[in-house]
């Protein structure tokens, strides 16, 4: 008997699973059993994804259903992974609740770099892996150096055409072949779960906006986060927008919604607030948004590449100046949007859409930013990092780097090597601080 286990942590994910299993992109098997899990901060008060509006209509592509969350209890699923030695204790634990036997098993993850899908590849010590994509992430490097024992069984990595043209990164320190999941089967599955989500607004060709809560990832300030999404509206009045909808995030406080309306009043916009927990790709079926906004988020890529909507960053820059350490995992995703999306503030650069940057370039951009992020999981991509920078570091690509950071791994673009000691010598620093001082008494 063979069982495939499928991990999923959102409706977004477990819809890009359902189009690769009727792509075909899995071979048959006995049994198929999709694992949830709840990665929230606080699980027991968060709906967990078989509850979702839509959950049902992409149940039937499995035979089970299990909670990773109940099978692990008390432990949290994004902070516990197995001992090594209570691997095997763990193994014949899950195989007995979920009903395994002697199955040969295969497992299909999500981000197998961290828990959850970490701990359930390590207690399936022998179980061949696919990775899937359920969003821009894919495109960067791997976030750690993830274990040999868990990185030579990923076989391929499945991901969704975002980026045409464009290769992810992720686990190719371990030749792993990136495989595309159909966009015509992944737009049709999500056709399924447009009439989902009780009490969606009717509101004709509005400007959506995409709220994320980056204060939670401690990237921005509730504060400043509250002012973007203010610049957001405002950008989108500006342009002539009448109607607005604003999808919050889940877990995102009800005090943003307050501040939007209140400038959406001053402004004489008609702003409606979407809170029921439904993939923005629902909204852009049932309302074909005239603009979608957004700082970094994955559906600003669907709504371009998948639905032909237009489409518009703001923040983003900021963003990339706040990702904290240099190797983020956003950064990939930022550097996307930044590059390929025109900015809110420019009506001209809007009008004209997505940006058609050389696919080239892109690449190279990625590689570039990827080296910089993670040098010891990629080396090989130096000399492709070090072309890249010699060509194109300008004014408008400094911004996806860090001086500090080429400096540090000797890239052009940072400080000479003649001149790398004054960084660490006292004497230069004296002088700095020195000059710091003047300054300041002079500006009083």
């Amino acid at each position: 008997m063979t069982t495939q286990i499928f991990l999923a942590s959102t409706l977004y994910g477990t819809a890009t699973l359902a189009a690769a299993l009727d792509s075909g992109c899995f071979d048959a098997a006995d049994r198929r059993i999709l694992l949830v899990t709840n990665n929230a901060a606080t699980p027991e008060t968060t709906p967990p994804l078989d509850a979702s509006p839509g959950f049902a209509r992409l149940r039937g592509r499995f035979d089970d259903v299990v909670s990773w969350n109940e099978a692990i209890c008390p432990f949290h699923p994004g902070d516990w992974s197995p001992r090594a030695g209570d691997v095997p204790l763990w193994e014949r634990h899950l195989r007995l609740a979920w009903g395994l036997g002697d199955d040969d098993v295969a497992l299909a993850v999500e981000s197998v770099h961290v828990p959850p899908a970490l701990g359930v590849a390590q207690i399936f010590t022998d179980a061949p892996l696919t990775v899937y994509a359920d969003g821009l992430m894919s495109y960067g490097p791997t976030r750690t150096k993830l274990a040999p024992l868990v990185g030579t069984r990923v076989e391929r990595l499945l991901h969704l055409d975002l980026v045409p043209g464009l290769a992810p990164l992720l686990l190719t320190e371990f030749g792993v072949e990136p495989e595309v999941v159909p966009s015509a089967a992944f737009t049709k599955v999500l056709a399924e779960l447009a009439d989902t989500g009780d009490g969606l607004p009717d509101v004709e060709r509005p400007a959506v906006l995409l709220g994320q809560y980056l204060s939670a990832l401690g990237i921005l300030s509730a504060e400043e986060e509250e002012d973007l999404h203010v610049r957001m509206l405002t950008g989108v009045a500006a342009l002539g927008h009448p109607r607005v909808v604003f999808k919050t995030h889940p877990t995102a406080p009800a005090r943003f919604t307050r501040v939007l309306e209140e400038e959406a009043g001053r402004l004489g916009v008609d702003l409606t607030v979407v809170e029921a927990p439904v993939p923005a790709e629902v909204l852009f079926q049932r309302m074909r948004p005239a603009l979608v906004v957004g700082c970094f988020s994955t559906a600003l890529l669907t709504a371009s590449a998948l639905y032909g909507l237009p489409v518009a960053r703001a923040g983003t820059e900021t963003l990339l100046d706040r990702l904290t350490p240099y190797e983020n995992s956003n950064r990939v995703p930022a550097t996307l949007v930044d590059a390929l999306l025109p900015d809110l503030s420019d009506p001209a650069a809007v009008a004209g859409g997505r940006r058609e940057m050389d696919t080239e370039e892109l690449a190279g951009l990625v590689r570039a930013v990827g080296f910089a992020m993670q040098p010891k999981v990629l080396p090989e991509l130096r000399p492709a990092a070090e072309a890249y920078l010699r060509a194109h570091l300008d004014a408008r690509s400094w911004r996806y780097f860090k001086k500090r950071r080429l400096t540090s791994l000797g890239l052009p673009g940072g400080i000479p090597a003649r001149l790398g000691f004054l960084p660490h010598n006292s004497t230069a620093r004296r002088v700095v601080r020195r000059a710091r001082s003047i300054r300041r008494s002079i500006g009083r």
